[in-house]
């Protein structure tokens, strides 16, 4: 159901009654798993944000819509500035399925691959914004996990490496596409998997695209899109952050074959930026924290020590990697155009360079 085929005012009509406030408009907001949309009372103080699932959503990589209520339910009275679930609606509602209603928080977020805004230009605010998003990882993963376990599932490191691993089966039977390096650093995180550390809850998909700053310096004011939440390995969320970030120094791989195989293409164009300053284009310009800073920070606000920290950086880099190629997958399936392979080609090298103790933290 695109934003145009709500039925806003049904909608409106039913939020007052369940909110007992008059609702004074609702504003349609940009979303590609969960459609949004902004809801406005009478109280300026009540502002609210309702999600309805995709059919995007539909797939095993997500939770349902219920259980990333509960998740919020829990919460709510926890230091985790996210976002506090107000109404969950099932089957029956005017919008002919499953939504929630949660609070509705300010700031800005920083979606991979784009410049901060403006005024956070500085080094002293690409300092904060590193720290911030460190301390309130660190808040997350001292949650404890017992009061989640019957809201979500749990995951070992290797156990998500074999969820991995068959999901890039499937999506290469499909596409056709070899990726000798991936298959490779599946089987070298078999190899090297740690010992079993105890649970926390992971956000499963936490970066500066998924959280709201604000403030004359950055501060992370919200986290949202739970629709990933699991209990697992809190160091497997601090690889996936971790891979995110460049460091001076840190190798740049060639994009000149891809330009030869692809074209110069906008996706080829963005990955030679990528090259020069990481996903997170701010990561490495003056001020921004290093890894090493990073980790530390970590180390310090969990008590946890960061040990093989290759192995914990290459299982982010998989994951992601095998999500990128199942999301190709679907893309050839349904018949859509696909401008993605650069990316992951791309990522595959980063992962061999991984594996390969090419990025040292």
């Amino acid at each position: 159901m695109s934003a145009p085929d709500l039925p806003l005012d049904d909608l409106e009509a039913f939020l007052a009654a369940e909110l007992g406030e008059r609702v004074t408009g609702t504003e349609p907001l940009d979303g590609a798993l969960n459609t949004m949309v902004a809801v406005s009372t009478a109280s300026t103080e009540d502002k609210y944000v309702v999600r309805k699932p995709t059919e995007m959503r539909k797939s095993a990589l997500f939770t349902d819509l219920e259980t990333e209520y509960r998740v919020l339910a829990e919460l709510a009275d926890t230091p985790v500035p996210a976002p506090e679930p107000v109404l969950y609606c099932g089957d029956d509602g005017p919008l002919g399925g499953p939504f929630v209603v949660t609070t509705y928080l300010d700031g800005e977020t920083v979606p991979v691959g784009e410049r901060l805004p403006e005024r956070y230009r500085t080094e002293t605010a690409r300092e904060r914004v590193g720290e911030s998003m460190v301390d309130a990882l660190a808040e997350l993963h001292s949650v404890d996990a017992a009061r989640f376990e019957d809201a979500c599932e749990s995951a070992t490191p290797l156990e998500q490496v074999e969820d991995a691993a068959n999901r890039l089966d499937y999506a290469t039977s499909v596409t056709g596409r070899d990726v000798p390096e991936l298959w490779d650093a599946i089987d070298w995180l078999r190899e090297h998997a740690p010992e079993p550390r105890p649970r926390a809850l992971l956000h499963g998909d936490y970066k500066s695209g998924n959280v709201f700053f604000a403030g004359d310096l950055p501060e992370v004011t919200g986290v949202f899109d739970w629709e990933t939440a699991t209990l697992g390995d809190p160091l497997t969320e601090l690889g996936y952050f971790l891979f995110y970030w460049r460091d001076d120094g840190d190798p740049t791989p060639a994009v000149d074959a891809l330009r030869e195989k692809y074209g110069d293409t906008e996706v080829v164009r963005d990955l030679e930026a990528t090259t020069e300053h990481g996903f997170y284009r701010y990561s490495n310009r003056p001020g921004s924290p290093t890894r090493r800073d990073i980790v530390e920070r970590y180390e310090a606000k969990t008590g946890l020590a960061f040990d093989h920290d290759r192995f914990y950086r290459t299982h982010a880099a998989v994951l992601l990697a095998t999500v990128w190629e199942d999301i190709h997958r679907r893309q050839v399936e349904a018949g859509a155009d696909t401008t993605q392979e650069p990316l992951l080609d791309y990522t595959a090298e980063l992962v061999d360079r991984l594996v390969a103790g090419d990025f040292p933290l």
